[in-house]
């Protein structure tokens, strides 16, 4: 069970002495990944390392509404820092005005960086896992097969419902109609 875990810490005051216990407790009890926001990436990445422990950050967090360009940026400096995963907040603003073909570019901008990063990090082209964060509680039902079809499209891996910041969080119905 522990290996199916995702160990977050996302909270604007989370200190460097919380980062520190939070993978301390992952590498005890071998959790699947630690979550950090990007500026605590290197030293999560550090602390974990020779560790089954997967590095993960959050991109465009928490609301989604960077450019493209910036959450590209991100992504790699993130995956050049260490991070092997990376959650992007979905532009909620874009997919809600209708304009699908710059919600999937927006994400696939965020892939491919982090995968060329992880390419060069790496001589054996470390896998790097990108995650879309659609942000259900903001979207209705047939926004949601939208953005999940756009994020495969796209190239990420997963789609994920909720940052925690907004109204409300996942539901069993989300994630159905997600798998769906």
């Amino acid at each position: 069970l522990a290996r199916m875990i995702d160990h977050t810490a996302l909270k604007p005051d989370t200190t460097q002495e919380q980062v520190r216990a939070l993978c301390e407790e992952a590498r005890t009890y071998c959790f699947a990944s630690v979550c950090v926001n990007p500026c605590n990436v290197r030293l999560a990445a550090d602390l974990l390392a020779g560790s089954p422990v997967a590095v993960c950050t959050v991109v465009g967090f928490p609301f989604g509404a960077s450019t493209t360009e910036i959450k590209a940026a991100e992504a790699d400096a993130a995956v050049r820092d260490g991070a092997t995963e990376g959650d992007m907040v979905m532009n909620v603003g874009f997919m809600k005005s209708g304009l699908y073909d710059q919600v999937e570019a927006d994400i696939r901008a965020v892939v491919e960086a982090a995968r060329q990063a992880g390419r060069h990090r790496s001589r054996f082209g470390t896998a790097v896992i990108v995650k879309v964060i659609l942000e259900t509680a903001l979207l209705t039902d047939e926004e949601k097969v939208i953005a999940s079809v756009l994020s495969r499209n796209a190239g990420a891996d997963f789609v994920k419902t909720s940052t925690g910041f907004a109204k409300g969080g996942a539901t069993a119905s989300d994630i159905a109609l997600m798998r769906r």
